[in-house]
């Protein structure tokens, strides 16, 4: 399917309020969408904010150990890659770029296990490809508003002080603000009266082998009135998102492409459910995908003329983890 043969559908789905699954990859080359109740639940399982197409999780899946390895590029392949973006934003091509690496996994459990045993706001196991547990909203649509959450800035929970120390670093607040402010002139061009009703506050996040904090911030506006009949114009307007790309958005993704030297496909995509009345969506990130028998898990950070290589590596590797009770 072409992404204009996507949006059409979309448009007209939602002009019918016909509720749908919906998933486009990060170069919006290789978008899905198919009725709800057309999902087959043998190759595709989700869960969105507890609107989901699988059952609850088995006895034996809630007392599912495994084991989890990772081996993550050395730093002077992250370097490497640090390097290119961070002359660019020396030129002044952009102002924060998200750069993303690969990182090989080693686990006993299967993508399917992984899926029940992690918790998430957006979870989706597409078989024996990928499998998204994100604690990221990309959009909600609800009763004529719009309603985005962009996550930036992330800490071990486990550092002394961590909350107020990440609260006042001076490069993740510009970073912070700089995803802000994007997002907001995104969703100006669906919407009206677009504010920021909530600025950088604190979500709590287990993982399979610390906690850690993430800073997000809330933004809203208000839908035209036949927004229902341009939902397919209205997401694609506002991909990719903007959390995971950069700013100015087009000239930082030509900046990905030339510092990653690969498509990122799924991965920073986005997916979500219409139910012939609302929208819920998300950022796909917490990564995992299968390649051959082996296992990546995708993860990266926003880099700006105040990072350190040293911390945005160690925050790439923190980012590789299960989220589990």
């Amino acid at each position: 399917m072409t992404i204009s043969e996507f949006t059409k559908k979309m448009n007209e789905w939602g002009h019918q309020r016909v509720p749908f699954l919906f998933v486009v990859d990060f170069e919006m080359e290789k978008p899905l969408i198919v009725k709800l109740q057309e999902v087959d639940a043998d190759a595709v399982l989700f869960d969105i904010n507890g609107f989901t197409n699988s059952n609850p999780i088995s006895p034996a899946e809630k007392d599912l150990v495994f084991s989890f390895y990772k081996f993550p590029v050395s730093l002077k392949e992250y370097t490497e890659k640090f390097n290119k973006v961070f002359g660019w934003l020396h030129y002044g091509n952009s102002y924060l770029t998200n750069l993303a690496v690969k990182t090989e996994i080693k686990s006993g459990a299967t993508l399917r296990d992984l899926y029940f045993k992690s918790r998430a706001k957006y979870k989706l196991l597409m078989e024996n490809q990928f499998l998204v547990f994100s604690p990221e909203t990309f959009i909600q649509l609800k009763d004529g508003r719009i309603f985005s959450h962009p996550m930036k800035g992330t800490i071990d929970a486990s550092i002394p002080g961590a909350k107020e120390i990440i609260l006042k670093d001076k490069k993740e607040l510009a970073e912070h603000v700089t995803i802000v402010d994007l997002i907001r002139n995104d969703l100006s061009q669906v919407a009206t009266d677009v504010k920021v009703t909530r600025f950088r506050y604190l979500d709590e996040i287990r993982t399979n082998g610390k906690v850690l904090f993430q800073t997000s911030s809330e933004i809203t506006g208000v839908l035209p009135e036949n927004y229902l009949s341009g939902l397919g114009n209205l997401i694609i307007a506002l991909l990719p998102a903007g959390s995971v790309s950069g700013a100015p958005k087009t000239k930082t993704i030509e900046i990905i492409r030339q510092a990653e030297q690969e498509k990122r496909g799924y991965y920073t995509g986005v997916f979500g459910y219409f139910d012939g009345s609302k929208l819920d969506s998300g950022v796909m990130i917490r990564y995992i995908e299968k390649d051959g028998q082996k296992y990546f898990y995708r993860s990266g950070g926003g880099i700006t003329t105040q990072s350190v290589v040293d911390s945005e590596y160690q925050e790439m590797i923190d980012k590789v983890y299960v989220p589990i009770d």
